[in-house]
């Protein structure tokens, strides 16, 4: 278990690390040994993670704005679904929306299936592909979390 947890430190470290290259967006974020690892979006309750399993990753945006908070995220969700189109073509890809129906929160995310932390030897392709994803699904997203009313 816990060289589980030490190898998806590394996976992190690593990662944060190239990320701070390419991107502001996760320049103060410290690895950890979850998971995933994310930083805000601008607004509160909306976040931008990095998210690892043994043999794949993602990319998202996950919204949630803490207890009591079902109908605010799903309106939040709505707004930027209804940008679908504009953000998928920005992006140049398909994106996953989950509006996640019966629980709290909601994500719009990006599935990386070339590998994970259990994958040492795809890690430098893994972590640029993650940058390059997260660099772009924040960019085709920013605009709309900018101008929305939340």
């Amino acid at each position: 278990m816990a060289e589980r947890y030490s190898l998806r430190y590394e996976f992190w470290n690593e990662l944060l690390d190239k990320a701070k290259e390419k991107t502001k967006l996760h320049a103060q974020i410290s690895p950890g040994q979850y998971g995933w690892v994310g930083t805000g979006a601008g607004k509160r309750g909306l976040g931008y993670n990095y998210g690892v399993t043994k043999h794949e990753c993602q990319v998202e945006l996950y919204i949630d704005r803490g207890r009591d908070s079902e109908d605010e995220n799903k309106k939040i969700f709505d707004g930027l679904l209804s940008h679908k189109d504009e953000v998928e073509k920005k992006l140049g890809e398909p994106l996953k929306w989950e509006r996640l129906e019966g629980k709290r929160a909601c994500r719009i995310s990006k599935k990386i299936e070339i590998g994970g932390f259990r994958d040492e030897a795809k890690w430098l392709e893994v972590h640029e592909t993650m940058i390059d994803a997260m660099c772009r699904l924040e960019k085709s997203l920013k605009p709309h979390i900018s101008k929305s009313k939340i």
